[in-house]
């Protein structure tokens, strides 16, 4: 019997691994997922295609309103918002900048799809290298999206958007139209919108006679205008365009010859238009529009308060009159409420920062409007008498500029020299939150602290609400409200007009006339006397400690200015007052700005204080006013090691004469008591001036402020 031939065994089949398994059906899943994101990005790109607007209407479509903005003569002030050049056709845009733009900014742009996937990549590589996003990796069709249809917010939801609709924009227009509508619409800088504005705004002529160095300037602002604008960094800006000129070589563009012949140094640039101090102005009033319409679209006239030849006053007196190394601020104010003029700083160019609307100083005893305005409410009278002797509040012991205290004054006596221990005193009486309270009546809108040193003005404050302030004390105690814009009209169409209210009674028609009396004091007096411009003048001067800010607030003539001095960083200011180069200016300002209005004589009748015997003289009470020797909390401040008391309370009965002087006459409250008790008995006498007529003081005979 035969044997049986044996049959080969089958191996056995192999069996995979479970990891095995898994990754093959990740692998299946993620296929399957990416298949259906493709098929939802090619519906989400042909859906967004059918919406899109045509090439027309995109090329009609505005990038933005323009605002011409008009002085109260009429006069344009200033434009704002887009400029719009010539819409050139892609023919006729010249070959350079064409080429310039597709080389530095989207070198694959005659070949991708809208979105660039090297670049994102590229975008992504640097992102891991540096930790942070430095590029976006955006095509030139992502960069027409986003600034036609979205945002420039760094957001993810905006990019995947923006991808969108950059492969949508592929599939309905051309290349060449794409670039068309991006170099005719992208923001350069200064205003500018599109090539031709952007040349006319640089070069002073149109985007068809672009040469190389040219075309590569303006190709580079696209990356940021503000950085490599011309006009503010030319360095910047020809650095720029040599990079530019280098990637057009690098891509083909020109040659190595033709980018070492372009010079961008040798390139002349149109002068900037002058930025004056009207801008301050306009950058104050125009946000207020968002309130007053809400029209978004249509070019707008803007119709304004601001009196020009007031503006160009107003300019020259900060200008003439602020210290060296200060900045100076100026408002002023009509009856009704309307700016006149605004000053924000003595240089708008190298500081746009409104020193007028924006900044908040420490007011001195400008602040002390509202300390007498709350007691001449409360029942006081101008001349009430009070004691001025020291006084301790909550252990704060303020004292006066001349180190003593007088007796019994009259309010008007302690309002045009400004004693500190009366303000004190009468806070205490009325309350320090009546005073607060009255401050924000009359407009005071950032927040005032109720320590009893807030009667000297440790609160701050803005110069506007300060001037709105004395403003509604001219007006009677009527509230006075700055406004900026008279109308608005849109295509010839008035869509907004202002309309003034005096209906607002902050206080009794008495009120206000008492406290014009004193503030009439002040000037023709007291502290203010800088400030005289040759008819009646009402107002008051402040100096905070350490002569860090200058006030001087008045009115005349239906007319309220404000002016205030000082240093940014509140640094010390040697010889800052208020009744210097505040009211200096003050006066500058005035005499031009109502030279040619009626003189208006106050209601009240100037009563000289019961110290004034002789006007020039005897208005002297030692260093600027408001010596505070007060932190900005209201506490007491060390001096040598201990907290200042307020000192003994002479009066002004004669002294006992020493021995060897028994035989003479008695002593008197004259000139020249004055002189001994502060020490100037060695210094000549000037002749005394007219009231009337301001005139200079030196630096150790300068009054109180």
């Amino acid at each position: 019997m035969a044997a049986r031939t044996p049959q080969p065994r089958r191996s056995p089949k192999p069996r995979h691994s479970p990891w095995r398994r898994r990754i093959v059906r990740t692998f299946q899943v993620l296929v399957a997922l990416g298949v259906l994101a493709l098929g939802a990005l090619v519906i989400a790109v042909y859906v967004t295609r059918s919406q899109l607007p045509s090439f027309d209407q995109l090329r009609s479509s505005p990038n933005g309103q323009m605002i011409r903005v008009h002085a109260a003569d009429g006069s344009i002030l200033v434009s704002l918002g887009p400029s719009y050049g010539q819409w050139l056709p892609y023919g006729q845009i010249p070959q350079v900048m064409r080429d310039a733009t597709v080389s530095v900014e989207d070198r694959r742009f005659r070949n991708h799809p809208g979105v660039d996937p090297i670049g994102l990549a590229r975008a992504a590589k640097v992102r891991w290298e540096r930790g942070r996003w430095t590029q976006g990796g955006s095509t030139i069709t992502q960069q027409l999206a986003r600034n036609v249809f979205l945002s420039s917010q760094k957001k993810f939801g905006r990019k995947f958007r923006e991808w969108i609709l950059a492969l949508a924009m592929e599939r309905k227009f051309s290349k060449n139209q794409i670039l068309e509508l991006y170099l005719n619409k992208v923001y350069y800088g200064g205003g500018a919108y599109g090539i031709d504005a952007a040349s006319r705004r640089f070069f002073g002529h149109g985007a068809g006679q672009l040469s190389l160095s040219e075309a590569a300037v303006i190709a580079g602002l696209v990356k940021a205008p503000s950085n490599y604008s011309p006009t503010a960094d030319a360095e910047a800006a020809q650095g720029r365009a040599g990079v530019v000129l280098q990637t057009m070589v690098e891509t083909g563009a020109i040659t190595a010859a033709e980018a070492a012949d372009a010079d961008p140094q040798e390139l002349k640039l149109e002068p900037a238009p002058r930025q004056n101090s009207v801008r301050y102005f306009t950058d104050w009033a125009l946000p207020q529009l968002d309130l007053l319409i809400d029209e978004q679209d249509a070019p707008l006239d803007v119709w304004t308060t601001l009196d020009p030849a007031m503006q160009r006053a107003a300019d020259a007196a900060i200008r003439a009159q602020t210290p060296t190394g200060t900045q100076g601020a100026l408002v002023s104010l009509d009856r009704d409420g309307a700016v006149r003029a605004m000053v924000g700083g003595k240089d708008y160019v190298s500081s746009i920062y409104n020193r007028a609307t924006q900044a908040q100083r420490q007011p001195g005893s400008a602040f002390k409007l509202f300390v007498y305005l709350a007691a001449l409410e409360n029942g006081h009278k101008p001349e009430d008498s009070v004691i001025d002797e020291p006084v301790t509040i909550e252990g704060w012991s303020p004292r006066n500029d001349s180190r003593r205290n007088s007796g019994a004054v009259t309010l008007r006596t302690a309002f045009a020299y400004s004693l500190n221990t009366i303000a004190a005193k009468l806070g205490q009486e009325v309350g320090f939150s009546t005073v607060a309270d009255m401050a924000r009546r009359f407009g005071i809108t950032t927040p005032v602290n109720t320590h009893p040193s807030m009667v000297l003005g440790t609160s701050n404050v803005r110069l506007i609400d300060m001037t709105r302030a004395f403003a509604s004390v001219a007006s009677k105690g009527i509230a006075v409200v700055p406004y900026g814009i008279t109308r608005v009209s849109a295509d010839g169409e008035t869509i907004y007009r202002h309309e003034v209210d005096r209906s607002r009674v902050l206080v009794a028609p008495y009120v206000a006339a008492q406290m014009t009396d004193l503030l009439q004091t002040a000037v023709n007096a007291g502290t203010g006397r800088e400030a005289q411009i040759g008819r009646p003048v009402a107002g008051k001067t402040g100096t905070t400690s350490s002569a860090k800010d200058g006030w001087f607030l008045g009115f005349s003539s239906g007319l309220t200015t404000g002016v205030w001095m000082g240093r940014d960083n509140a640094r010390p200011v040697a010889g800052l007052s208020g009744g210097r180069a505040p009211a200096r200016a003050f006066a500058q300002f005035m005499r031009a700005a109502v030279a040619k209005r009626p003189i208006e004589q106050f209601e009240t009748e100037v009563t000289l204080p019961e110290w004034q015997l002789e006007p020039d003289e005897e208005s002297y009470f030692g260093a600027p006013d408001n010596q505070m020797f007060v932190d900005e909390n209201g506490d007491p401040l060390a001096i040598d090691g201990e907290t200042p008391a307020a000192p003994a309370a002479p009066d002004f009965e004669p002294r006992p004469a020493p021995p060897e002087e028994e035989a003479e006459s008695p002593q008197r409250f004259d000139q020249d008591w004055i002189d001994r008790a502060t020490g100037r008995d060695e210094r000549p006498r000037r002749p005394a001036p007219r009231v009337e007529v301001p005139r200079d003081y030196d630096e150790e005979e300068r009054p109180i402020q």
